[in-house]
């Protein structure tokens, strides 16, 4: 596991020497040291990925010569995921097959932007004019040098959906993991190494986000600033980006709804719920908190939810069988459960779950469901990050949409009923960037992600999240030898 900062194409030591406690969160065991990145590491990064741009042979390179780099990042990726989601999972807290399925997705990620990367040779656009005389194409371009700041809750995946688009497009990069989950993210760089990728055009900068984070956003010589994390840090991003004029894309927080009609199968309904709100320990943005059942399914649901929700199998990640493991850190340990107790004081009860105390150590909080929260109440406004739903039911389906997109976020929605035009009918209402029909949470690298409101700006993933690190520039050139300027007429 590394302890050194990649920069430049070299594993260097902080300058002073700082480093970061890792710690198990399900043993609270501290297994290893992290270099902590200060304000020189971060200009030393963007002056090696500005030089790597600017003078390099990245941005220069055909699009089929860089998907070469790309697939063979996604090959050492699938060479190690044994070794990499046992890394992922002493860090994160997550089930290992969850952490071996999200390394295999950020392997294909590597693979999909490969092939766009190829499709970028060539592409050009002719623009047809109303004046003869001119002729005028448009060409895309790598925007410059980014910068990709990513969450705990999925380390390698996140950082794939912003490190591999970034490269297929021409760009150069600094990343900058998670402060407790940035095992994977630092053996990303390894396996760059390993890949023959140029010096500087991918640099990754372990440390705190208030330190190193902030002074890579401020840097004058960023061109973007691609984030994924909370609503309140994305605005201070935002705010900071503004005074260079930077491109940015914030991928924010949520409290999605998922709306069941009671004409749906029940077990099905059951399974999706819980799936949408208890995989990675509720510790996703999209995860679809905010359940509104149908009047007439209501009880009947609750009651089969309350009763599966109790079977699931909470553990150390890495034993065979667990399905729910602890949450990320004692800080997120501690806020989901002033969430539940806030909500208890606000009138919630608490139908199960709420703090776990199968273990002497570590951060576990069980399967959550709440009932009987009023509307304003923090339970079911804001978002916990954690494996815990707030379910209520509706009358109408006019009710049951208001409900749903009375919230400040929109980043997704379900629903789910036998009845397709229905569901095709609430799928167009909803105020969210990613909606699913009779399921939650699938993912798809070829799919656009991003949310509505203050759930984000921009999208990622798809042809969209390619389009983040491009820029369009317009080339016209005249072809008439009759004069055309106004003083020539």
């Amino acid at each position: 596991m590394q302890n050194k900062l990649f920069i430049d194409g070299q594993w260097i030591a902080p300058i002073e020497g700082n480093t970061l406690p890792v710690i198990d969160p399900a043993t609270e065991e501290i297994f290893h040291h992290i270099a902590a990145a200060g304000v020189a590491e971060a200009d030393a990064a963007v002056k090696a990925a500005r030089e790597a741009f600017d003078n390099g042979p990245w941005p220069r390179l055909s699009g089929k010569e860089r998907a070469g780099y790309l697939r063979a990042i996604a090959q050492g990726i699938r060479d190690r995921l044994p070794e990499l989601a046992r890394m992922e999972t002493r860090d994160n807290g997550k089930p290992l097959a969850e952490s071996e399925w999200d390394l295999a997705d950020a392997a294909g990620c590597f693979d999909f932007y490969a092939d766009l990367a190829e499709e970028l040779d060539g592409e050009i656009e002719t623009i047809k004019l109303a004046d003869a005389r001119f002729v005028s194409k448009a060409v895309r371009e790598p925007l410059g040098v980014a910068v990709a700041i990513v969450p705990w809750n999925y380390p390698l995946l996140m950082a794939s959906w912003k490190v591999a688009p970034a490269l297929a497009a021409g760009c150069t990069m600094i990343l900058k993991p998670a402060e407790t989950t940035s095992l994977t993210a630092l053996e990303l760089g390894v396996i760059a190494e390993a890949a023959g990728l140029p010096k500087g055009v991918l640099n990754i900068l372990s440390g705190k986000g208030s330190v190193v984070g902030q002074a890579l956003v401020d840097h004058p010589a960023v061109d973007k600033v691609a984030f994924t994390g909370s609503g309140p840090v994305g605005s201070r991003i935002m705010a900071a980006s503004a005074r260079d004029i930077k491109r940015i894309s914030l991928e924010l927080g949520g409290k999605s709804p998922f709306i069941v009609f009671a004409d749906s199968d029940i077990e099905k309904a059951v399974e999706w719920i819980m799936f949408g709100i208890f995989w990675n320990q509720g510790q996703v943005c999209s995860a679809t908190s905010r359940v509104l059942v149908e009047a007439p399914l209501y009880l009947t649901l609750l009651e089969r939810l309350v009763e599966e929700a109790k079977k699931i199998t909470i553990g150390n990640g890495l034993d065979a069988g667990t399905l729910l493991g602890p949450l990320v850190n004692e800080g997120q340990y501690a806020d989901v459960l002033r969430h539940i107790d806030r909500a208890v004081e606000q009138g919630a009860t608490i139908a199960c779950g709420g703090r776990y105390d199968g273990f002497d150590k570590g951060f576990w909080v069980a399967p959550t469901i709440l009932t009987g929260m009023a509307l304003d109440s923090d339970a079911w406004v804001e978002e916990i990050f954690g494996p815990v739903v707030c379910i209520r039911p509706f009358e109408t389906e006019a009710e049951a949409i208001h409900l749903a997109n009375d919230s400040r976020f929109g980043l997704a929605a379900a629903v789910m009923s036998a009845d397709d035009a229905r569901c095709e009918r609430v799928a167009s209402a909803f105020r969210a960037g990613i909606v699913w029909i009779n399921c939650s949470q699938p993912t798809f690298t070829e799919a656009p992600w991003g949310g509505y409101k203050q759930s984000g700006i921009g999208r990622e993933l798809g042809r969209w999240g390619l389009d983040n690190y491009l820029e369009t520039k317009q080339i016209t050139r005249l072809v008439s030898d009759e004069p055309w300027a106004w003083y020539l007429k």
